[in-house]
Parts: C-alpha cells; structure tokens; sequence
C-alpha cells in the first residue's frame, strides 16, 4: 500500500532543477534546500495547505482569525486612509493616466508627498514604516480607484527595491533606501529575459567578476520590465561563475545584484504598448559591459534564486489586497446601477438572476479579502511557512476579480461596455495579474507539486519505518491506527472545536474535504509514484481543490470571528460561510472526481492527443462545414 519509490523526492528535486524548477522559476518555487527529501529531523511546516496534502489539519495559521495590530498600529494606518482616498478621488485620474500612458507630475509627486513609495520602508530611512497587514489595506485602497498607478508603486516597493529590504547589508539600506523612499528614485525587478519567462534558470544576463575582484561586468538584456524606462535603481539577475568549495568545480548560477543607471551601459527600449496597466511604464533594459561594485551583490554569491523567490513570495499577498479593492469599486459601481435601473417594471436588482451575480460577486470579494489578511497576519505574526497560501492567493484573486469586473459589465449592459463607464479600463488592466510575477498556470504546480513533495516525504518515512519496525513501532502503530480508524468512516478531520457553533454544518463539509483531499493525494502517490509530475492534467484538479479548501477555511475562520465579536454584519457574512461552503465542497469533490475517473482519465489522454494534432496543423484541424477551403 506504501510502495513510493525511494528516488520519488530527489526525483522531484532532480527533474525540478532541469524541468520543473525552471517552469516554477517566476512563481514561488522552493528554495533548493527545501527540495531535498525530507529528514526525520527537518522542522515542522505549518503551513494550512502543505499539510492538507497529508491529510492532516494544521490550524495553527488559520484559526483564530489574525488580529495582528494593536490601537496605535491601527489608529497609524487610518490616519492615512482618508489623505489617500481625497487624493485618489481628487487629484489622481485613473482614466487620464491610462490615456497618457503615465502618472503626470503633480500626480506622481503627490504619491511621493503621501509616502506611498516607501510604504514598508523603515521609519527612520525616510518610508512608513508599515507592516504587512498595514501594507495590504494600504494596497486594498490603491486597488479600488488605479490599478495602472498601483502598478507603478507596487513594482517599486513591492519587487523594484525589495532585496534590499529583505536581503540588504546595513550599508546597502543606509545607502539606497532613503533614496527610494524620499529621493524620489524609482526602483525596478530585472528578472525576465527573452528566453526566460516562468523559466529563470535559463537567465542569459551575465556578470563576469574582474581580474582586480573588484567589480562586475555586466552584459545582456533583460524584457518586460515594470518601471524599465524610469528607474534609477535596478534588482538585477544574471549568471555568475561560482566554484563548489567542496570539489572545486566551477558552474554558472544565478546572483541578484544592485545596479544603478548612473554606473553607465544601462539603457532602455521604448515604453511597450500594452492591454491595460498603460499608466506603467513598461520596457526593455540593456546592459553593456556595466561595472558593478562587489559589495553591490544582494546576498551571496550564486543565491540569486532565493532571492528572486522570496521577494516574488514576500509581495504576493499584496495583490490579492489589491484586488479586494478593485472587486469592492466593481460590485458599488454594478449595485448602483442595479438598484436605479428599472426594466418591465421593477428594478433589476429585484430579478433572482441578478440577486445570483451580486451574491457572487460579493462571496468572491470576501474570500480574497479574508487571504490577504490571514496571509499578511501570519506573516506579521512571524509565520515563515505561508508561501504555498499566497501563491493561492494570487491565483484565486486575480481569477476572482476578472469575474467580478466581467459581471459587473453585464449588469451595465450596454453601459458597462462604454468607456466612461469606466469598467473596460479596470477589466484591461485585470488581465495582467493572471500572467505577471508567476502565471497562474506555473502557480498551480508549484501548488501541487510542493504539496505533493511534503506528502511524499511522510510516505518515504513510512517506508524506512517498516524496514526496521522494532525501532519504529511509535510511527508504524498510530499510521496503522489512523489508517483503519478512516476505513471504517471514521477519525477524520475534525474543524468543530474552532468554527462557532453557528458554522458546524459548513465546517463539517469543509474538513470532509479536507480528508478526501488527503486519501486521494496519497492514491495517486501510490498509483504514479515519481512519474506524477508529468500528470499536470491531475495536479490541477489538486491545486484547484487545495485552492477551494483553503478559500473555504479562511471564510469559515473569519465568519467565526465576527460572531464571536458580534459584528453588525455577522448575519449577513454567516450567509456567506454558508454559501461558500456549499459550492465549494462540491467543487472539492468534483475534482478529486476527475483525478480516478476512468471516464476522465481517458478524456485527458483525448484532450492531449487534440493539442498534439492541432501543433501539427498549426492551428484548428477540422475542416469547415461547407468542406469549402
């Protein structure tokens, strides 16, 4: 029954350093240390989904809803929210930003004045200072009124000067972050090159160090970069030689250094004419043959990965903060128009398909809200194993606010449809956050494939105990328990003792889930063994269950918390938990579904056969009707 090849795990690392890490690379990929199998000794994750992927809850990070700031962390940041809305609804134009392609002066300036550049940024160097939690409604603010100027901020602060933040030496914070932050410096994220998108192991930019070891010489190009034409300060990627002190062989890998247009060689292409976020600069930077100092290196030498991973890891939450925000002006703007728009006789908003658009618009709302706060709150709270949770996160919210922004235009009607309106700007402008730091698609695999990895590591520690079961009775015992405890139907999760009591029903079907989720991660470990990570026909029926269970937990867990509070919209969100729970069980079940279903299974061999047929014929295969070419 436990027969999982003892290569599975260096498997994974093995094919992930060739294949899968390079198809991860842009997203939330691992650090290399963290895909080598797992010890009986390596430390315990308390990650929500890592654990699903056992079968196991791990509530730590999820129950009770985080309450992270104290009063005067709260009365600091909504002493900004109403400066910063009389901005965003006076002074910036989101509709005029978009049409110039840039922030205008005053605009930007203000942004500066505000202190919105240098959001996290250290008091004492010039910024606000900001927590995570603080950060993301600061984010949720921004996104509800200019996702083009969020872009602009977020790509300075959030990746642009962030390795500082993160990884920076006492002398590299003091020297560039009063400049970012009061200097009026753009930062910008160098990290995508022409023939590396989601794939970043195959990064061409190269730093040579010089003969006197005093500088490194950069060359190459690097694409698409937010902020490309106007930023003085650059997070830069490139391949160095680095030399292994064990056997002294020398290879390529990856450093993350800081580099300033003013050190010369660095120039940049013209703005890009994009879909939407046009109020961002976007464009190619150059280098050539450019001296960077030594002690401009962020990190170490050859640690560039990690870097870049964790800075993509450390912001993502963000976004989905931002993206509560731009759902919240999308759903006010289609209620408006719902509750005065009159058709055979009675508002629209009286009509049940209406009143469905609305519920679901407003759950879809509530459930990337509830993520980026759980998420920034663990992190504020010191979590370190959240990056599985917000790789979700982005996911689920920019798929979230496409369908709210879309819905929003169908209840205009024709209306909505019209640019002044204004919902075809925000719907342009949603389009990018499915694709930028880590595509969805590359986000779901690292969702179950890192999921996978952690399941398969406790397998692996099965094995080695039955090898030796007189050492190792503690272990064999209670799996053997828990195993037949579940075959008679029960001993299953059990989310009872941290819901209210109001929310029993729905967290029985959420912690049913959670238990089919875990039988069949193990089913199809069993089943595929080390070939599993070619089955991303299966690994995205997990990570969009894994997706719904976490959506569903942090639902429950902060519905729980407003009636324990009494908040005057407990009701009403209780009616949320209760519907979200409903659907989102019987979207769990229907993907485990897919993952054993023969019928399925032969329909995804079908599907693949289709792809294959339609790159032969570089395009659609079948003919027309009329058999007329």
């Amino acid at each position: 029954m436990l027969r999982v090849s003892q290569s599975f795990l260096s498997r994974i690392s093995a094919t992930g350093t060739h294949q899968i890490k390079r198809r991860l690379a842009a997203s939330a990929q691992v650090k290399v240390e963290e895909g080598r199998p797992e010890t009986q000794h390596a430390p315990k994750n308390y990650s929500f989904i890592a654990n699903i992927f056992r079968g196991e809850l791990e509530a730590s990070q999820l129950f009770p809803f985080p309450n992270v700031l104290n009063e005067e962390q709260r009365e600091h940041i909504g002493s900004f929210i109403d400066p910063v809305t009389k901005f965003m609804t006076e002074v910036n134009d989101a509709a005029k930003n978009d049409d110039r392609g840039c922030l205008d002066e005053v605009t930007a300036n203000g942004f500066w004045d505000l202190g919105a550049f240098a959001l996290q940024v250290p008091a004492e160097m010039g910024g606000l200072g900001l927590n995570n939690t603080q950060y993301a409604r600061m984010c949720e603010l921004m996104g509800a009124y200019d996702l083009g100027a969020g872009i602009v901020l977020g790509a300075h602060q959030s990746i642009g000067f962030k390795g500082i933040l993160l990884f920076g030496t006492k002398e590299q914070k003091e020297k560039y972050l009063p400049q970012v932050s009061t200097g009026k410096v753009l930062a910008a994220f160098c990290l995508t090159e022409p023939s590396s998108g989601s794939d970043a192991g195959s990064i061409r930019c190269k730093a040579v160090l010089s003969p006197d070891k005093k500088h490194y010489i950069l060359n190459g190009s690097k694409i698409w970069i937010s902020n490309g034409g106007v930023a003085d300060i650059l997070t830069v990627f490139a391949q160095t030689e680095v030399e292994d002190p064990k056997t002294g062989n020398k290879r390529d890998k990856v450093t993350a250094f800081i580099v300033e247009r003013g050190f010369g060689g660095v120039t940049s292409g013209p703005a890009e004419a994009k879909m939407g976020i046009k109020a961002s600069n976007t464009s190619e930077i150059f280098f050539e043959d450019v001296k960077i100092p030594v002690e401009n290196v962020i990190g170490e030498v050859g640690n560039g990965f990690k870097v870049a991973m964790s800075i993509l890891n450390n912001g993502r939450f963000g976004m989905s903060g931002t993206l509560a925000g731009t759902m919240r002006a999308c759903i006010e703007k289609a209620t408006e128009h719902a509750t005065q728009r009159v058709q055979f006789g009675q508002k629209i908003s009286e009509y049940k398909g209406v009143q469905e658009k609305l519920a679901r618009m407003s759950m879809l709302q509530y459930a990337a809200q509830s993520m980026a706060y759980m998420i920034s709150g663990n992190m504020d709270s010191g979590s370190v194993d959240y990056h599985l949770e917000a790789a979700i996160s982005k996911v689920f919210a920019s798929e979230a606010a496409w369908n709210v922004c879309d819905e929003s235009i169908q209840i205009l009607g024709g209306m909505g449809y019209m640019k002044a309106a204004g919902l075809e700007r925000v719907m342009r402008d949603l389009r990018i956050f499915r694709i930028f730091e880590g595509t969805n698609d590359i986000l779901r695999l690292f969702v179950a494939l890192t999921g996978i990895q952690y399941a398969g590591s406790h397998l692996k520690e099965l094995q080695r105990a039955f090898k030796n079961p007189a050492a190792n009775l503690g272990l064999i015992f209670q799996e053997s328990s828990r195993r037949a405890i579940r075959s008679l139907g029960f001993g299953g999760i059990d989310l009872s003792g941290h819901v209210h009591p109001k929310l029993q029903p729905a967290a029985k079907d959420v912690a049913e889930c959670i238990t089919l989720f875990g039988q069949s991660v193990e089913a199809l470990l069993i089943k595929y063994n080390k070939n599993i990570i070619h089955e991303q026909f299966l690994l995205n029926r997990l990570a969009d269950a894994a997706i719904d269970i976490y959506a569903m937990s942090v639902v429950l867990s902060r519905v729980s918390q407003s009636l324990k509070q009494e908040l005057p919209t407990a009701d009403h969100e209780m009616l949320v938990a209760e519907c979200w729970a409903v659907e989102g069980s019987e979207r769990v079940k229907n993907n485990l579904k897919k993952t054993n279903s023969t019928a399925f299974l032969e329909m995804y061999g079908k599907m693949s056969q289709q792809s294959k047929n339609i790159c032969e014929a570089g395009g659609i295969v079948h003919t027309n009707p009329l058999q007329i070419s």
